[in-house]
């Protein structure tokens, strides 16, 4: 699209979809999604285990409860925030589950992992 008279356009009070309905037709449309949520978010860039605290781990925690949910075998545990011995247990239950070393240390493969999963079992890929 030309930037030149698009400013112009805007400048006179038009919307987007008029200035682009301006300079290609009446039959362009402007698609809308629904907001995705519960995406997970990058590895924090240290091990979280036992004593850890914050987002990171309370992130974990609500992501191996969904988990959970299909896999059985993996504890359910209190979204609380701070990695203590239910927590480790639980991921190293996840651990055991998914082929990764049983430390229940959540490191940079474990992190992506569980989001992996998550994401699986969430259908949140399908938004």
């Amino acid at each position: 699209m030309t930037q030149w008279g698009s400013k112009e356009l805007g400048d006179q009070g038009l919307t987007a979809i008029q200035i682009i309905r301006n300079f290609y037709g009446s039959n362009m449309y402007i698609n809308s999604a629904n907001e995705v949520a519960g995406v997970p978010a990058s590895w924090p860039g240290s091990n979280l285990t036992i004593g850890s605290r914050g987002d990171s781990v309370r992130m974990i925690q609500e992501q191996l409860n969904a988990v959970s949910d299909v896999y059985t075998v993996i504890p359910k545990i209190a979204v609380d925030g701070v990695y203590g011995q239910q927590t480790a247990n639980a991921v190293s239950a996840f651990q055991q589950t998914f082929g990764l070393p049983a430390n229940g240390i959540v490191d940079f493969p474990t992190w992506y992992r569980i989001s992996e999963i998550y994401v699986a079992v969430t259908r949140i890929a399908e938004l």
